[in-house]
């Protein structure tokens, strides 16, 4: 299936689409003021040191302070003048670490930190505190294991330091790889360099932005072909691309059009990102309900066609849903706590199928997964890392009249609760007339039932003048 990159570059943001056979798999947004910082290094100051959570706040220069577990501490620098010194067992307020931002900012909580620190390349991602060799899970054949990790201990690493073999190394050359290490060792000797020079807070090490980010992780060779419609970034990602793939340089074409996404029918993709019902072919549908931490998602067999048993509809829906699952957990980046709700099946052989089919689904994720299991109701719990913003987040704001409920009031419940508030203000303000500014359809329920109103006014010897106000929000009130 022929895979490709598409590049949207305007005055206040980037987008990045990645389709596979005409089909959107993985979306990604930045703009410039929420520009993400996992990745980041810092040399930082322990601002605060909390025990009793066993926890450390500290000070990286950012308005929030960043979240470090204590027990990470340990494998820390202290002072950072001298690296691979431990840090003592007593952690204290003042004392500068070098740490590494692995989550975001989320709500009232600052960036999670860790002290182990990993430089990404192409190929090899840099451990300068280790001192040893690991291969990526994600690289399942055990002769590829073998062959990459026989060609790292063939090429002469400098010492005291470890690599990571990335997923993207598989099949490279030793060339490759060497090429990969280098560079990030260098690095790593400029990095030391300013670590020594500067006094914390301060930013030692930026990730790279989202074009040279997609670039570097995801540019492999099964992609046939990146197209961004500005020449500006072009030109940038030709000449980034000359120090890691140049072989690959022809694959980048500039487009010339009006509007590359709509273009290519990947903005009606991206619109059914937000929608929370997702449709498979058997019309089936799948309903998302994400959470601060949680995302519920319901299979429900909608309007499939009932051909078999009410057993094999279910396994058979069940089937398609996993796959679509596993694409919209990558395409939406949810991540926390999730609970997907399985149409019930009574063999135990069909619902172990269903979980192989979401765990085949989910292999090619970048992000860390668990899946736990599924029970004999359907239902699969599951954790993924939630490390940057979600494309939701980015793209919207609570709605300032429902305020996140995803409902507003009916026009009967409004109705009522005008009168409870007009009772109110007439025992407070005594007065002959009195007028209530309300959405016709909130007076139509209050019209329905007038005496009801007509007691009101009764009671208080008022008269009420019902103003219609089309352009006021159905849970608008006002009194006067």
């Amino acid at each position: 299936m022929p895979k490709e990159i598409f590049i949207n570059v305007e005055p206040q943001e980037k987008r990045v689409a990645i389709i596979t056979d005409g089909r959107l798999e993985e979306f990604y947004i930045e703009r410039p003021q929420d520009k993400t910082i996992v990745g980041n290094i810092y040399k930082g100051k322990i601002e605060a040191v909390m025990p009793s959570i066993g926890a450390a706040f500290v000070d990286i220069g950012l308005p929030r302070k960043g979240f470090l577990y204590l027990s990470e501490i340990e494998s820390a620098y202290e002072g950072l003048e001298q690296p691979k010194a431990k840090v003592r067992r007593e952690v204290k307020k003042g004392q500068d670490i070098l740490v590494q931002v692995v989550k975001e900012s989320f709500g009232t909580k600052g960036p999670r930190l860790s002290t182990q620190i990993g430089l990404a390349g192409r190929c090899l991602v840099l451990l300068p505190q280790e001192d040893q060799i690991g291969v990526s899970r994600r690289i399942e054949d055990d002769e590829e294991r073998k062959r990459l990790k026989l060609m790292l201990r063939e090429i002469k690493l400098p010492k005291n330091v470890g690599y990571i073999v990335r997923t993207a190394a598989s099949g490279k050359s030793k060339k490759d790889i060497a090429q990969d290490a280098q560079f990030l060792f260098k690095l790593w000797k400029r990095l030391e360099r300013l670590i020594a020079r500067q006094s914390a807070p301060h930013l030692i090490y930026e990730e790279y932005d989202l074009t040279l980010r997609v670039i570097r992780d995801s540019f492999t060779d099964e992609v046939t072909r990146l197209v961004v419609d500005s020449k500006t970034e072009y030109y940038r990602i030709q000449n980034f691309m000359k120090h890691f793939l140049s072989h690959m340089t022809k694959r980048i074409e500039l487009y010339k059009g009006d509007n590359l996404f709509e273009e290519k029918g990947i903005e009606k993709q991206i619109n059914r990102i937000f929608d929370s019902h997702v449709y498979l072919k058997s019309k089936a549908y799948l309903i998302i309900e994400p959470t601060e931490g949680l995302v519920v998602i319901d299979v429900n067999s909608g309007g499939f066609k009932r051909k078999f048993s009410q057993e094999e509809t279910a396994f058979k829906v069940n089937c398609e849903a996993a796959e679509e699952v596993a694409r919209q957990l990558v395409l939406r980046d949810l991540g926390g706590i999730i609970v997907i709700d399985f149409i019930d099946m009574v063999r135990e052989h069909h619902r172990r199928e269903v979980l192989n089919i979401l765990k085949r689904a989910l292999s090619g994720d970048k992000a860390k997964y668990d899946i736990l299991g599924i029970s004999k109701f359907g239902l699969v719990e599951m954790t993924r890392e939630r490390v940057h913003k979600t494309v939701h987040m980015l793209s919207y704001q609570t709605c300032p009249y429902c305020h996140g409920r995803g409902k507003v009031k009916s026009p009967t419940t409004t109705a009522i609760y005008v009168l409870k508030e007009l009772k109110r203000f007439l025992k407070e303000n005594k007065t002959a007339q009195v007028s209530l500014n309300l959405n016709p359809t909130v007076i139509d329920e209050i019209l329905n039932h007038k005496e009801n109103l007509k007691a009101i006014e009764t009671k208080f010897k008022t008269r009420v003048n019902l103003i219609s106000n089309p352009q006021a929000h159905i849970e608008d009130i006002k009194i006067s």
